[in-house]
This record gives C-alpha cells, sequence and structure tokens, in this order.
C-alpha cells in the first residue's frame, strides 16, 4: 500500500487511561504485536468488553497482531457523562487515541456508530490507514436513523427539554439523546458527498439487523471511493452479528485485510 512499509512490532502492552485536555480519562487496553495494529471502534452506548471487542482481543492474541481498543467519553470505563457526549466529542477520543496509543498502519474495526467514527478518522488521517472493516455501519445515524424516524410529537418534546429516552431492544436501561446530540451531529455528516478513503474497505451487514437497516450499507456504498470495497451480507444477522459463525467470519475477514498489507 502506498505510504505504508513494513513495520516492527509494537511491544507496548498493558491497560491504562489516555488523559484528555479536559481532564477526561479515556480507558483503553492495548495488545502488542506486528502491524497494522488493529483500532476497534465501539458502537453507540457499547464498550470495548463487549462479544465482538474482546473475541477481536483474543485473535490478535493468537495471531500476534498489534491491538488497541477503548472507551469513547461517557462509555465503559471512561470518565464522564454519556448524556453529555457528542458524535464530534467521540470522533476527538478516536483520534486521540490513535495518535498516542498507535504508531505505523491501521486497520480500524468499527462496530455501528464504530463505523461512522472509522470514516471520520479516515478523513482526518488517512495516511495512518491500511484498511477498514465496518459491521453494521451506521454512518449519520443521529440524522437519518434518529432525528428523521421521531414522530413530531417526540422532535417538539426533545426541542422543548433537551433530552429524552429511547427503550433500550437488548433488556438494558433506557438510552439517554440529546438535542445536542442531534445537532452537533450535523457537523460530522459523512453521506452528503462523495466519501473518499484511501484503503480497502469491507463491510459486514446482517439482512435482519432491527438497528441499522441494510439500506445504510447500500447508501455507504454509493458514495465510498476506494481502492477496493466489498459488502458481505449475513442472511438473518442481527444488528450485534456476535454469533460464533459471526465471529468465524469476522476473524477471517481480518485475515485477509491484515493479510494483504505489505
Amino acid at each position: 500500500m502506498s505510504g505504508i512499509g513494513a513495520q516492527p512490532v509494537d511491544t507496548r502492552q498493558g491497560q491504562g487511561h489516555l488523559e484528555r485536555p479536559d481532564g477526561a480519562r479515556i480507558a483503553y487496553a492495548r495488545r502488542a504485536g506486528a502491524a497494522p495494529t488493529l483500532v476497534w471502534l465501539s458502537g453507540f452506548n457499547s464498550d470495548m468488553s463487549g462479544t465482538k471487542a474482546t473475541a477481536l482481543d483474543a485473535w490478535a492474541a493468537a495471531c500476534g497482531q498489534g491491538l488497541v481498543r477503548f472507551d469513547y467519553f461517557g462509555h465503559g470505563a471512561s470518565t464522564g457523562r454519556f448524556e453529555d457526549g457528542t458524535i464530534g466529542r467521540w470522533r476527538d477520543d478516536t483520534l486521540a487515541v490513535l495518535d498516542h496509543l498507535t504508531d505505523g498502519p491501521l486497520v480500524l474495526v468499527g462496530s455501528s456508530m464504530g463505523a461512522w467514527m472509522a470514516l471520520l478518522a479516515a478523513r482526518a488521517r488517512p495516511e495512518r490507514l491500511a484498511g477498514l472493516l465496518l459491521i453494521a455501519p451506521a454512518p449519520d445515524f443521529t440524522e437519518d436513523l434518529m432525528w428523521a424516524a421521531f414522530s413530531p410529537a417526540t422532535r417538539q418534546r426533545l426541542l422543548r427539554e433537551g433530552r429524552i429516552e429511547r427503550p433500550s431492544a437488548y433488556g438494558e436501561p433506557p438510552t439517554p439523546i440529546t438535542l445536542r446530540l442531534i445537532e452537533e451531529g450535523r457537523d460530522h455528516l459523512v453521506l452528503r458527498g462523495p466519501l473518499r478513503v484511501p484503503c480497502p474497505v469491507e463491510i459486514l451487514h446482517g439482512t435482519a439487523d432491527a438497528d441499522v437497516p441494510v439500506a445504510r450499507s447500500l447508501a455507504l456504498l454509493e458514495h465510498l471511493e476506494a481502492p477496493a470495497l466489498a459488502l458481505t451480507l449475513v442472511k438473518g444477522g442481527d444488528h450485534r452479528l456476535s454469533t460464533p459463525d459471526d465471529l468465524a467470519r469476522l476473524e477471517a475477514t481480518l485475515d485477509r485485510i491484515c493479510g494483504a498489507v505489505p
């Protein structure tokens, strides 16, 4: 790949917190290994201890691949309140992790909102990228999957009160959605024009995804400009894509992506 040569093994390993300029502390776990370094980007209100993230960590350990996982501001073991977070804030957390906790070429693995973070990182740090793996990608979800789907009454309540709560489909507490999240998200939309990415992109999406429709990945295909681009539809797959077969498919895809990096 142009601009990416052979890189030494990154020997840094362990867990810690990355200090941000405003005093927030971003929790991370880093595994030593060979380049390209994988960076796991979690979904909205998810964290680095989820099924796919821990499976990815185990795969990286077995393969000797470098890996960094982390929790955005207000997520998991990081500080801050979830409802105070925004797309821009979480993008900045992502870039800080890339800049301070990684070296050399990167493969970004983004799930749901994490795919949006990966695409924003690709805009900001194109020279670092060796590949993208996007799982049930949800770019622009605050505008296209939330605001556009809200009823007039829900929109009015959000405008009036600045906050609503959405029930979870996974038996978890309701998720707070703030007006600031919606409005600030409009500054980071990526599906309003051509989206140029300097590396191969692989997309995995379940056909039975009830949270992010397959149409989101099809829209992404229409906007993406990349050296190589592939979409794999998983028949009957849900949003989480965390079954043993799903995880095996994820690992096989990463084998292919990492194997293609010079």
